[in-house]
């Protein structure tokens, strides 16, 4: 897709555009691209069918290399924050792990739970501030 496709197929909210024509002011609402380059929509009102990363492996999907279609723009503490947002129907299913790689993550979860002083596997992972179990810590500040 290219940025020209991209204006043209940004999705406009109805009570958005009502608010504009009453002349009320909108952040964030550009529904056609031309100020922010993409479709954008303030924090909680992106249309129907757009998704973000996080929705949709909410709902076990993954982007599949589609481009970013639009994008939610807000403030916080000051600062312009980001979601970028991709079209649900062309999302593809998340891939599941192979056996290979799931033994691999075992490994290393398992060298992150191994204290490196006394080498015995705990239950939680070794904190990164003292580099041993809390066993080991402890018995070293005695």
């Amino acid at each position: 897709m290219h940025s020209i496709q991209l204006a043209a197929t940004g999705r406009r909210v109805g009570y958005l555009d009502d608010c504009l024509a009453r002349g009320r002011w909108v952040d964030f609402y550009d529904p056609d691209g031309g100020k922010f380059g993409l479709p954008t929509y303030p924090y909680h009102w992106a249309p129907d069918g757009l998704l973000t990363i996080r929705q949709l492996r909410d709902k076990g999907l993954r982007p599949g290399g589609q481009d970013i279609t639009a994008q939610i723009l807000w403030n916080r503490k000051g600062r312009r924050c980001v979601a970028y947002l991709y079209r649900i129907d062309l999302a593809k299913p998340k891939r599941d792990a192979t056996p290979a790689q799931l033994v691999a993550i075992g490994k290393a979860l398992a060298a992150r739970r191994t204290c490196p002083t006394c080498g015995t596997e705990k239950d939680y992972y070794i904190p990164l501030s003292t580099g041993e179990c809390n066993d080991c810590t402890d018995r070293g500040t005695r």
